[in-house]
């Protein structure tokens, strides 16, 4: 009787084992589990009322943080026409998520406009010289930071530029200009330090296609060997990974580019942007191969977040995983060749999926 005690004891400790790195990978929480949520007041404005998934009505901040979210992110632009993500759109919507418990990320665009791997224009009236665009950033940088803390609304993260794999601010900052952008990335880094923030958020640098290891390499090591720009500089690399843009998005992909990332830099790693289709008849591009598998549905949209979580879990410093505007109605293909990319139905109501957030 105790020879059987003991072998299956022995049993036991063996699963264990052998479940241990599987349990480290799935169930590991992630720190900063969020969404885009810059579109929310247009939405309102629009008519739009948000809804829970049973139907009740419910502001949008309420929804979110019942359904696990703890932080949103919020683009920034600088002069943008009619003010919608200007500066002070964003402090009354960061008021709105303080309110409900979120934490709040600013997603500094240093445009007018949209900035992204196709647009980086640099906002109107600030200079071109780049001893003078050094000491324009610094100084907006700096006003931003304040108006947060002085609103008591500090961001726990501030992304300085949206996408800068071909560089921003252009044209004084663009590839292959790296000398100009590591200048330009670490005033902005100075203007956060020397901020009334308190405490510091932790500060990032976004580029696109995180699943391209060659990618993220190539642009650190060019910008971190110019000088200026130190890696105490920031403290977050975050990517964007997006699924319907290249075959090659794959998650194995993502997961060794991260990994390469993690070991090369040391930087704590946020997935900032991702999307799933409920709807996608006609791709542009091919999906990656070991998410074909996946339906383009709400029960898909769960998969697919749960997937990319295991993944920024497994890896050293992996720290978080937002969806990128899961509620903007009157833009429900978010820029792909997707038709619908929410996580809401087009009146508003929560999806089953957006209670995903609750379990990575």
């Amino acid at each position: 009787m105790r020879g059987t005690s003991t072998h299956r004891l022995r049993l036991v400790r063996l699963v264990l084992v052998c479940l241990t790195p599987l349990l480290n990978v799935v169930g590991a929480a992630l720190t900063y589990k969020g969404v885009d949520w810059s579109s929310v007041t247009v939405e309102e404005k629009a008519g739009t009322k948000f809804k829970t998934a049973n139907g009740t009505l419910a502001p949008l901040e309420t929804i979110l943080a019942s359904s696990g979210v703890n932080t949103v992110r919020q683009r920034v632009w600088v002069n943008p026409s009619g003010g919608t993500y200007g500066l002070e759109y964003n402090l009354a919507l960061a008021k709105r998520a303080k309110a409900a418990g979120l934490g709040v990320y600013v997603n500094l665009h240093y445009s007018d406009t949209w900035a992204d791997p196709a647009h980086q224009t640099i906002p109107a009236g600030w200079p071109t010289d780049i001893e003078k665009l050094v000491s324009k950033l610094y100084d907006y940088t700096l006003q931003v930071a304040n108006a947060f803390q002085k609103q008591e609304v500090a961001p726990t993260i501030i992304s300085i530029g949206n996408e800068i794999t071909p560089g921003f601010l252009w044209p004084t900052g663009k590839t292959p200009s790296f000398r100009n952008i590591a200048r330009l990335l670490h005033s902005a880094s100075a203007a956060i330090a020397d901020s009334t923030l308190s405490p510091k958020p932790r500060i990032m640098i976004h580029l696109d296609n995180g699943w391209s290891w060659g990618t993220q390499q190539y642009f650190y090591q060019k910008v971190l060997a110019e000088g200026p720009l130190v890696a105490s500089d920031f403290d977050m690399m975050g990517v964007s990974y997006y699924p319907f843009y290249s075959p090659n998005a794959t998650l194995a992909n993502l997961k060794s580019s991260l990994t390469n990332m993690a070991s090369t830099w040391g930087k704590e790693l946020v997935v900032v942007e991702t999307d799933w289709p409920t709807s996608c008849p006609s791709p542009k591009y091919a999906f990656p191969s070991d998410a074909k598998g996946i339906p383009f549905t709400a029960a898909g949209q769960t998969r697919w977040m749960q997937e990319v979580a295991a993944v920024v879990a497994s890896v050293k410093n992996g720290r978080g995983l937002f969806y990128w505007e899961p509620a903007w109605t009157r833009n429900a293909g978010l820029g792909s060749s997707c038709a619908n990319n929410l996580m809401v139905s087009q009146d508003g109501r929560a999806l089953s999926s957006l209670s995903v957030f609750s379990g990575i």
